[in-house]
């Protein structure tokens, strides 16, 4: 099968206007210009007209079990009022509704445009039947915390593990999820990076996220510290920063996916960038908290990967009483709102080849390269191809098309175009 555009954008090599994609057994065969690529079809060709035709986006980070939150949680004063607020929420909920959320999260990236995705699963339960009902590609980081624990902290890891082993079904992959350092102990963050490491599994922490976090850990004190004094040990409080308390655990290793990253203290850009580790801004949940300033330039400067997550909809604003939905588009906007100053490429980017590094996916996912997983998704455009990235970043709504291994998962008004020469 090929697919045809006008342009394709394979994200590590320019724009290629009457661009064209060979497809074979899932995967891509060959991509370049249509007049070089059609002597080669054997089979179907599909051609879409005015459109740009890129690799699937990946979004970091996701509570898809949160999706039927949107709306649902009051503004609250904190944001440890907010996880109280949140848990409360969930507490009310079954295993039916969390179900019908997940799944409903996963359709809404599939039609925006999202092919993998990094999701954070709390009910664990849902995945076998979930995992196998949608064909976005998956990655299950299965949650872990140590508050008034039952269990050891090696106990609490094994039986994660053993249940992660068991899993069948849907594709992507699976790793473990530490919830955030406030919300685990230092005994579960070596358990956890023992374990990943002795089974090669990726692993993504909550890090650094709120200034709640930041005092408890820098200064023993704040509304996180009394919330929690009763629920944790605090020994590892007052002895500097949430990513200094990851280095001393030994979690901050080569892969990690450390989530929101909002405050820093002198060194941890620093030490992020040189234990390779991967990082992941939400803009929206970002914005709806009222968090400082997201500290890319100190990031960059360090070497650290940037990539881009929806979090979840419980942390989203709605917008003169329209819904929110889950999209990278979305997110995408938002950042740019903010931080006018960003190379467009560098944008497509973080929600492209810097999640497949970060899921351990180079060459795999988030670029057309040859031997790469056909997974695109294509969005109308009749603009020039010296401004196609700069332009499809600023897309609205659901996307033209979205592939996974070649396969056609979703469409919006995708009209083959007329037969061309």
């Amino acid at each position: 099968m090929i697919l045809r555009a006008r342009i394709v954008v394979p994200v590590t090599a320019p724009p290629l206007e009457d661009g064209a994609v060979l497809i074979s057994g899932g995967r891509i065969a060959e991509i370049g210009r249509w007049e070089d690529l059609r002597k080669l079809a054997s089979g179907p060709v599909h051609d879409l007209g005015e459109s740009v035709l890129m690799p699937g986006w990946i979004n970091a980070h996701c509570h898809l079990d949160y999706t039927h939150l949107a709306g649902q949680i009051a503004p609250t004063r904190n944001f440890t009022e907010w996880i109280k607020s949140i848990h409360a929420a969930k507490s009310a909920w079954g295993f039916s509704e969390f179900a019908l959320s997940w799944l409903d999260g996963a359709r809404q990236l599939i039609e925006s445009g999202t092919t993998s995705v990094a999701n954070i699963e709390s009910v664990p339960e849902l995945l076998p039947q979930c995992r196998d009902a949608t064909p976005l590609r998956i990655w299950s980081f299965l949650e872990l915390t140590a508050l008034r624990p039952r269990l050891s902290p090696a106990q609490l890891v094994d039986d994660a593990a053993t249940w992660l082993r068991s899993l069948t079904g849907g594709s992507g992959g699976h790793g473990l999820s530490p919830h955030a350092p406030y919300s685990t102990t230092p005994g579960l963050l070596t358990a956890t990076a023992r374990v990943a490491a002795n089974h090669g599994w990726p692993v993504t922490i909550h890090l650094a996220e709120s200034d709640a976090e930041f005092e408890m850990f820098m200064y023993r004190r704040g509304p996180m510290h009394d919330w929690l004094a009763a629920q944790r040990p605090m020994e590892d409080c007052g002895l500097g920063s949430p990513v200094q308390a990851l280095e001393r655990s030994g979690m901050l290793t080569p892969g990690l996916i450390a989530v929101h990253v909002n405050r820093l203290w002198h060194d941890d850009a620093r030490l992020l960038g040189e234990r390779g580790a991967c990082v992941v801004h939400c803009p929206q949940s970002h914005a709806y908290f009222h968090h400082s300033r997201f500290p890319r330039p100190e990031l960059d400067a360090a070497g650290v990967r940037i990539c881009l997550g929806t979090d979840s909809l419980a942390s989203t604003h709605r917008s003169r009483g329209i819904r929110p939905l889950l999209s990278l588009f979305d997110e995408v906007r938002a950042l740019l709102q903010t931080d006018a100053h960003l190379d467009p490429q560098r944008v497509l980017e973080m929600v492209t080849i810097h999640g497949a590094h970060a899921l351990g996916q180079l060459g795999v996912l988030g670029e057309l390269i040859p031997g790469a997983r056909a997974d695109l998704t294509a969005v109308p455009y009749s603009g020039s191809l010296e401004a196609t990235v700069e332009n499809v970043l600023q897309h609205h709504g659901p996307v033209s098309g979205t592939w996974i291994d070649g396969r056609l998962v979703f469409h919006h008004q995708l009209n083959p175009a007329p037969a061309r020469p």
